[in-house]
């Protein structure tokens, strides 16, 4: 079952909006250039995904109405993803985000970086206000394991010796956490008991797992979508095509798609003769598989929960992140 997002999001269509009301409001500040940045910020968010997470597990764990902690937990995951986002594209020297310049390419790195740590701070202050502790210890768990993962991939991405445990490990960090982090928030922030967290929390890793690999196959398609194709082999990252691939193959075959990721140099034909490999050896086929399997442990843990509207929603929400286009 899938659905546009307009519809997946029709059960907390009015909490979406009070959210943005006041998370808006979070965002002031006297200073005026950071209070332009915020505003840019707001302006080029995308798809919303993660406060719709957040919403729709405090809702099937029993926070309905959803009490105003669900909204500072929404906010305070938004704060420190964008954090770590807007320092992201600082160390990767990107200027460009979602189709918008990013914060580096129109205030330049020193204001980026000071952007980022109040963020952070604004999110910390938002919890500390209210003694949202649960809360916080829940997103500062997810940022700590953030950095941890994209700091263990830039280790293997130097050796390329990366087998699919530390493969799972790095997305299970980088991605997985934070979704895994919105429903533990939504169900904490709706007085939920330790269990029920621990299983919403399950529930969004395994959704983040899916989403992950999702977004690696992208890298292999044909079309020009949500990122250019051949954008992992060119940074040298592997991805699970790529690792189930290299497995199938004998020594020589490896040695020369290894050769070809590690001095592709942003060549065209290098990294055209990596896709080719990947989709001839099952790679694609293999991972596809994969984030079917996790799809399915996502959806057997839902359905634990009471059936509600919501329940629904967050099934559909599931397969829209792995049938999206982009």
């Amino acid at each position: 079952m899938k659905g546009t997002l307009d519809v997946i999001q029709a059960p907390i269509a009015a909490e979406m909006e009070e959210f943005e009301r006041k998370f808006r409001a979070s965002m002031q500040t006297k200073v005026l250039l950071l209070d332009k940045i915020m505003g840019y910020i707001i302006k080029r968010k995308g798809k919303q995904l993660r406060p719709m997470f957040v919403f729709f597990t405090a809702k099937i764990s029993g926070g309905d109405p959803l009490p105003e902690a669900t909204f500072r937990g929404a906010a305070l995951i938004e704060l420190l993803h964008t954090a770590t986002l807007v320092h992201d594209d600082v160390v990767d020297e990107s200027n460009y985000r979602r189709g918008f310049f990013s914060i580096n390419a129109l205030w330049k790195n020193k204001i980026a970086v000071l952007v980022g740590d109040y963020l952070l701070s604004r999110g910390l202050q938002l919890a500390l206000e209210h003694d949202d502790f649960d809360l916080l210890k829940i997103v500062n768990n997810a940022v700590r394991e953030l950095s941890e993962g994209e700091l263990l991939q830039i280790e293997k991405a130097r050796r390329l010796d990366i087998t699919e445990d530390v493969y799972f490990d790095i997305i299970r960090q980088k991605t997985a956490s934070l979704i895994a982090s919105c429903c533990a928030v939504g169900a904490a922030s709706a007085g939920a008991d330790k269990e029920t967290i621990e299983r919403a929390r399950l529930f969004g890793e395994k959704v983040g797992m899916a989403f992950q690999i999702k977004d690696d196959l992208f890298d292999f398609g044909t079309d020009e979508i949500g990122k250019p194709v051949g954008i992992d082999i060119k940074e040298k990252k592997m991805t699970l095509p790529l690792i189930y691939s290299l497995q199938q193959a004998d020594w020589l075959t490896k040695r020369r798609v290894i050769f070809n990721v590690k001095n592709n140099d942003g060549r065209k034909d290098r990294v055209q003769a990596v896709i080719e490999f990947v989709k001839k050896t099952g790679g694609l086929e293999y991972a596809v598989q994969v984030m079917e399997r996790y799809r399915d442990e996502a959806l057997t843990i839902l359905r634990t929960f009471p059936d509600s509207p919501s329940r629904v929603s967050l099934e559909q929400l599931i397969n829209y992140t792995i049938e999206r286009e982009k």
